[in-house]
């Protein structure tokens, strides 16, 4: 039966004058697919294959949707609706609560309903979160720094009839994109093409410009408009993973309610990216690895997306020059400050002196305005065009009770441009981390401890090559190897105290001693090798959890199988069970002093019997744990923090319902094991004593060693609780170093990461303590290093 989405797609490709053999061709999928879609023999297309149909089709945004929308909208019992059929689509679960159409309009899908409100709510997160932001980073104190721009070099910006989607043969005319930061909105929407290229060097404000056009676009947003939304691009490989689908997953990762299950079986995230609903802000197209921004640029290329994109010059040019510009796009270049910019701001960031109007910033102007060519003029003229440095010149010589502006001039200790703007990057730390009499919330951290443990973050995120500091991979910049010994280390330490507790309630301390050092051991090398085959050899991350626990309430689920997850934990309990059954059985047979053969034979049975004991247990453990599993709320990732406070919920709530239930099942299951395996292995020594000490010892390890090994809440306390202080490379209370760090100002926040205010601070203080500058006048008298 010929379905919507079927006459739909046929008459696209017939509009696009492709055979069905050319659009398999381009999409990369097989002819027989594209017939039985066409016909409706296929009644259930993939989104992944309508995505690629779309792609290949060249679609405009309303069209993608329109035929997104005809593939997933089905009938309760699978069938499509006949295109002719006056019948309307059934409205999907997640679309129950949808508004109903007004009769003031044309009538909305219910995909079209459901993705608008999900919008709307991610709309308020990313106001909400860059409001506060910008107030966190003194943005308006008193005022934002003046950030201008003008049109860039033509061979950096596509053909004028392209960016103004000109039909062929008429005439373009440059548009005019002159303007300021409270324009930017303004001018990006003068751009039919929805495409803008922002270039600046390093500290020019091309952030706050990308922070500033997100806030005012929202303020002018409709219900229907797309949402803007940054994206820190350099974490993106292009050659892993395409546009569409790391934008979704930082979707995720930003909001983790976006993982739930949406209209047509995708999840929320990717809807919305499908359906043009979010409008990417992609900040930071230097950050990109060198030999990634050419594929990068082609990438986006391939795309048809609106977007904003900022890069430095050098790098952005030298990709184009490697490829194309970026299709479609115009092109501005950000201006440096002014003189007069200087003059109007920094007398209004520092106190007045006594008795008297002026300010410490009075000799530094006059300076650069009656004497710019000597050379404190000259360093100076030459540092203070960014808004950047002239902010850390504030927090340096301003907000410091200390801080006297007219340093700035001293040749002696800043003999060049480079070690003034040194100067302001060593200084700010220290500046941020001075004691604050009554300075509330903050915390007395020593500046050279904390300049310290921000040098292995920075080292850490360069290591990683990423500006995204997340806290679920603090550990991640060690080598493989030494992550996995950590965290079996861990494990087995553990282990072993909770045997050693734990079965001192039936047996003697002495051998509970034993027994503990056994279990530990065992029990870190077999989690040990788990983790290395799930995680470190795939040189992956645990990601934080995206569901929540939930014992009451009929709420949505994830739509993930139990009986899947039952099956997993089945063929997990059975391996583990057998690996240390047998490892057990030889230590005893070793103990004993038995004969090889005997050793053998009764490692391979208890091997067994351990096996199926814990294969009963944990299958079913594990299968009842998805069934209480609900997704996230949109807003539940408002910072990081909240996200580590969320997933911690979630581990404790999975242990003490895991636990439990685990360790109960594995004491009555081994008595349902071992009695029947008696029959066939001949008398076993097993009673409801050594049952209990199992299940109880069972539930309580078993539950610990997944949440270590297996959870981001886990690796989190594994590395940045336990290891990292233990080794000095950070504090004991990481939480509260990082939100201290972010509330002076040296870490941002990003949805649900951190990052360094700038990236020339990530890379500044990675490169660890500066030496002095210089150790000698020219005259042999010895010279200090920076001024503190």
């Amino acid at each position: 039966m010929t379905s919507e989405f079927s006459a739909l797609l046929k008459r696209l490709r017939r509009e696009a004058n492709l055979t069905q053999e050319a659009l398999a061709e381009r999409a990369g999928v097989g002819v027989r697919t594209i017939r039985g879609l066409e016909t409706g023999e296929r009644a259930d297309p993939r989104v992944t294959t309508v995505r690629l149909l779309a792609d290949a089709l060249g679609l405009r945004p309303e069209e993608r949707e329109r035929l997104l929308s005809t593939a997933v909208l089905r009938t309760p019992g699978g069938e499509v609706p006949d295109a002719e059929s006056p019948a309307e689509p059934p409205v999907p679960p997640a679309a129950a609560s949808a508004p109903e159409p007004t009769a003031s309009g044309p009538t909305r899908s219910p995909l079209h309903e459901v993705l608008a409100d999900v919008a709307d709510q991610v709309a308020q997160t990313v106001a909400a979160r860059w409001r506060r932001e910008e107030e966190q980073r003194q943005v308006h104190d008193p005022y934002p720094l003046p950030v201008r721009w003008r049109p860039v070099a033509e061979e950096l910006t596509d053909h004028w009839a392209n960016i103004r989607r000109l039909p062929p043969g008429s005439a373009p005319t440059p548009l005019e994109l002159g303007g300021q930061l409270d324009a930017i909105v303004d001018v990006y929407r003068r751009i039919p093409s929805g495409r803008l290229v922002v270039l600046g060097r390093s500290g020019s404000g091309k952030t706050i410009l990308a922070v500033r056009f997100a806030l005012d676009h929202l303020k002018a947003r409709g219900h229907a408009d797309a949402v803007p939304v940054i994206f820190s691009v350099g974490s993106w490989d292009p050659t892993v993973i395409t546009l569409r689908d790391w934008l979704a997953a930082q979707l995720r990762r930003d909001h983790p309610g976006l993982a739930a299950p949406g209209p047509g079986g995708t999840n929320l995230a990717e809807g919305l990216v499908e359906t043009g609903r979010i409008l990417p802000v992609l900040d930071g197209f230097d950050e990109i690895a060198d030999g990634l921004r050419r594929p990068a640029l082609e990438a986006l290329n391939a795309t048809t997306l609106p977007l904003l994109l900022t890069s430095r010059p050098a790098e952005y040019a030298a990709a184009v020059a490697e490829t194309d510009v970026l299709t479609s796009a115009a092109a501005v270049e950000l201006t440096d400050l002014t003189l007069d910019d200087l003059a109007a701001y920094l007398p209004r960031t520092a106190r007045k002196a006594r008795g008297r109007s002026a300010t410490g910033w009075e000799p530094v102007l006059h300076a650069l305005r009656e004497r710019p060519r000597t050379q404190a003029g000259t360093n100076l003229a030459a540092v203070l065009t960014t808004p950047l440095m002239v902010t850390l010149a504030r927090a340096v010589h301003s907000d410091a009770p200390d801080g006297d502006p007219a340093a700035l001039l001293d040749t002696r200790h800043f003999g060049t441009p480079e070690e003034l703007e040194d100067h302001l990057l060593d200084n700010f730390v220290t500046t941020a981390y001075r004691p604050r009499p009554g300075s509330g919330p903050l915390r007395a951290w020593d500046p050279e401890r904390a300049r310290h443990w921000l040098g292995y973050l920075a080292q850490h995120l360069n290591r990683l090559d990423t500006p995204d500091l997340e806290w679920w991979r603090l550990g991640y910049g060690m080598r493989r190897t030494t992550r996995t010994l950590v965290t079996a280390l861990v494990i087995g330490l553990t282990i072993a105290l909770v045997d050693g507790v734990v079965g001192t309630l039936f047996d003697s301390v002495a051998y509970q001693l034993l027994d503990g050092l056994v279990a530990g051991l065992l029990t870190g090398l077999l989690f040990g090798i788990a983790y290395w085959f799930m995680v470190a050899a795939k040189d992956a991350a645990v990601e934080p959890s995206v569901v929540r626990m939930r014992i009451r309430g009929g709420e949505r689920r994830t739509g993930r199988n139990p009986l899947r997850r039952l099956m997993i934990g089945a063929l997990c309990g059975l391996v583990f069970g057998v690996g240390y059954g047998f490892v057990r059985g030889v230590l005893n047979g070793a103990i004993a002093h038995a004969p090889l053969p005997f050793v053998l034979a009764g490692s391979i049975g208890d091997g067994v019997l351990y096996g199926l004991m814990f294969a009963l247990a944990a299958g079913p453990a594990l299968g009842l744990l998805t069934l209480f599993e609900t997704p996230l709320d949109i807003r539940s990732a408002l910072n990081p923090i909240s996200l580590l406070r969320t997933n911690g919920r979630t581990v404790a709530t999975q242990l003490l319902v895991w636990s439990p239930v685990f360790g109960v099942l594995v004491g009555f299951g081994s008595l349902a094991v071992v009695y029947p395996a008696a029959a066939v292995l001949g008398p076993v020594a097993w009673n409801l004593t050594a049952a209990l000490k199992l299940g109880l010892i069972s539930g309580l390890g078993g539950a610990l060693g997944y949440a270590f090994s297996l959870t981001s809440w886990g690796q989190w306390t594994v590395f940045a609780r336990i290891w990292l202080p233990l080794t000095g490379r950070l504090p004991w209370s990481v939480v509260a170093f990082l939100e201290d760090a972010y509330r002076r100002g040296v870490l941002r926040q990003a949805g649900a990461v951190y990052q360094f205010r700038h990236a020339r601070l990530q890379h500044h203080l990675a490169r660890g303590p500066r030496a002095p500058l210089r150790t000698s006048d020219p005259d042999g008298s010895p010279r200090g290093g920076p001024l503190k």
